[in-house]
């Protein structure tokens, strides 16, 4: 990749020019991080070494943590390791793989929390035809439609920003290299950009939304005729899952469905969708799910004492 201009580095501000919050943000998000791959390393061994793995809602799961660990290690040892300097650089070639990385991981997590809802909506709306709509093929191809509208989202993407033009100021208002922030210093006019950032991430961000908000409203209506232990497992399940997409879609939206123009908040919600959510995943869908602990239970004390134990314990 070849800079369209005299910029071959930028300067990102980050988080804060304040020495001692520096330091405190390079303790607390080095420990998020740590946090979140042994949490997502956790759930992903668990499944793929237990029955669950079988299961549609964990194979989708596994995947999910596999994307949280990915999507988040494109920003999050950046941000660490600038958090000890005072000027935060990014080479050009680095700052654009940031910005196809972002938007490829990110959209394959949204089409898999998709696919986990549509996974909740066939099991409790139409339990007899479980097994056939959401037979291992067919969650395989659904796990293949994600990585191809990820890379059908962040190519164009990707596209948008190496046409751009950088010959003044190469200072970021950011910690990671994004299409809006660089929207905001390119030399040449970016209206047309802007509108098909906000098209192509904002409106599809908001219809997502949408799309899981209604599904998990019929759900909640269906859960009507079902009995007391049936809602309360399925409301268990689902709310996992709500929270997750809360936690995601809302700063994501906030983020991308406007004109490209940054402000001060915009870091503070990105910390949501790039380190947060991916650091809760592995406790909202742990914590609350009894199935999710018994699997862990099992697998890591026959890694650590051996079957005879986990036999004798059972």
């Amino acid at each position: 990749m070849e800079a369209k201009g005299n910029v071959t580095q930028f300067i990102l501000f980050g988080l804060s020019y304040d020495q001692n919050i520096q330091i405190f943000c390079f303790f607390l998000f080095l420990f998020c991080y740590i946090s979140l791959i042994l949490g997502n390393l956790l759930i992903l061994i668990s499944i793929r070494c237990s029955h669950l793995f079988h299961q549609p809602m964990y194979y989708f799961l596994s995947h999910l943590s596999s994307m949280d660990i990915y999507y988040t290690s494109t920003v999050t040892p950046k941000l660490i390791a600038d958090s000890l300097t005072v000027i935060k650089t990014i080479s050009y070639d680095y700052c654009m793989f940031q910005v196809f990385s972002m938007h490829f991981f990110g959209s394959i997590e949204v089409f898999i929390l998709t696919a986990m809802a549509l996974d909740r909506y066939v099991a409790i709306c139409k339990p007899l035809h479980y097994m056939v709509i959401m037979s291992r093929k067919k969650c395989n191809l659904l796990i293949l439609a994600a990585w191809a509208v990820g890379a059908a989202h962040s190519l164009p993407q990707l596209s948008m920003t190496l046409n751009l033009a950088f010959c003044g100021p190469n200072e970021i208002d950011h910690y990671f290299c994004d299409i809006s922030p660089l929207l905001k210093i390119a030399c040449t006019d970016t209206s047309i950009t802007g509108v098909l950032v906000v098209l192509s991430s904002g409106i599809i961000a908001l219809g997502v939304f949408v799309i899981l908000f209604v599904s998990y409203a019929v759900i909640l209506w269906t859960l009507r005729t079902h009995s007391a232990e049936g809602r309360r497992k399925a409301l268990s399940t689902c709310g996992s899952h709500f929270m997750v997409v809360i936690l995601f879609f809302v700063p994501a939206t906030f983020s991308y469905l406007r004109p490209p123009t940054t402000y001060p908040e915009d870091k503070v919600f990105a910390l949501f969708y790039t380190i947060i959510a991916p650091m809760f995943n592995p406790l909202i869908y742990t914590l609350r799910n009894t199935e999710m602990k018994n699997a862990m239970r099992k697998v890591w004390c026959q890694t650590i004492w051996g079957k005879g134990n986990v036999k004798h314990m059972d």
